[in-house]
């Protein structure tokens, strides 16, 4: 049984030195599929790279909160024609980022809506990223109306009052390495309660790696501790785990079986 990888970055530069080598491994490994999601620009020309090498590796195009200010009209068209391009499944990464200063909430605004109105165009789901920022995120979700567009709340990290908010819109939820964390109290509150029809196994690699491996660099070899941790968590086991977010991704990113 495969495990779909809803998340991660493997254009990052962690792995320019065994980039090719560790993407080749993930079959045997048990890991079906990869979603390399775009944060950047340049990481969306990244990804086109990645899934022409590997027929496995699907893409999202999408500049991350963060990374909004480099936003112009010029390149968001750049940006909305990559959307076009075979085993481009999403847009994303999108949303809002508190965390960080800078940009500021009002370029970060404008642009996760532009990038929602262009996946609402192509007709494609977005991965949306919100940190710090739940209710901004949600209300403004709520004024486009997300539920129409469809998409995965990545790397979820709110309590599961807002899960409630998010499944009323019909939305996944990405779930990764820190449902590990001894001091995850609040994810572990929610994805006990999300139901299982609605979770996607994530890594965001090369970040937040599931304990033991906590603070190292993160890859999709590291999936089975998750759905592990959340077989547990659910009380079912590691195969209901992994053949229900297999086919939610499936299902989620309209990519045949």
């Amino acid at each position: 049984m495969m495990i779909f990888e809803s998340h991660a970055h493997y254009d990052d530069e962690a792995f320019d030195a065994d980039r090719g080598e560790l993407l080749a491994s993930l079959r045997e490994h048990g890991i079906d599929k990869v979603i390399n999601v775009g944060a950047s620009l340049d990481s969306c020309k990244a990804t086109l790279r990645l899934m022409k090498a590997y027929p496995f590796v699907y893409g999202a195009m999408g500049v991350h909160p963060s990374e909004t200010a480099k936003l112009n009209e010029q390149n968001f068209a750049w940006l909305a024609e990559q959307c076009a391009c075979e085993k481009v499944v999403a847009v994303g990464e999108i949303g809002l980022d508190y965390h960080w200063k800078e940009p500021e909430a009002a370029v970060q605004k404008r642009w996760f809506e532009r990038q929602a109105e262009l996946a609402r165009q192509v007709g494609l789901p977005m991965i949306i990223h919100s940190r710090e920022a739940a209710k901004d995120t949600l209300d403004m979700m709520k004024v486009f109306r997300a539920g129409e567009i469809g998409g995965v709340v990545h790397c979820y990290s709110y309590t599961k009052e807002i899960a409630r908010e998010y499944l009323n819109m019909d939305f996944y939820f990405g779930i990764g390495g820190v449902i590990t964390f001894k001091n995850s109290k609040k994810l572990k509150e929610a994805a006990a309660y999300i139901p299982l029809e609605k979770i996607l196994l994530e890594t965001d690699s090369p970040y937040l790696a599931p304990e033991p491996y906590r603070g190292k660099r993160n890859s999709s070899l590291h999936l089975p501790a998750i759905a592990q941790a959340l077989a547990e968590l659910k009380g079912i086991t590691y195969e209901e785990v992994v053949e229900t977010t297999c086919r939610n991704a499936y299902r989620l990113f309209r990519i045949a079986e």
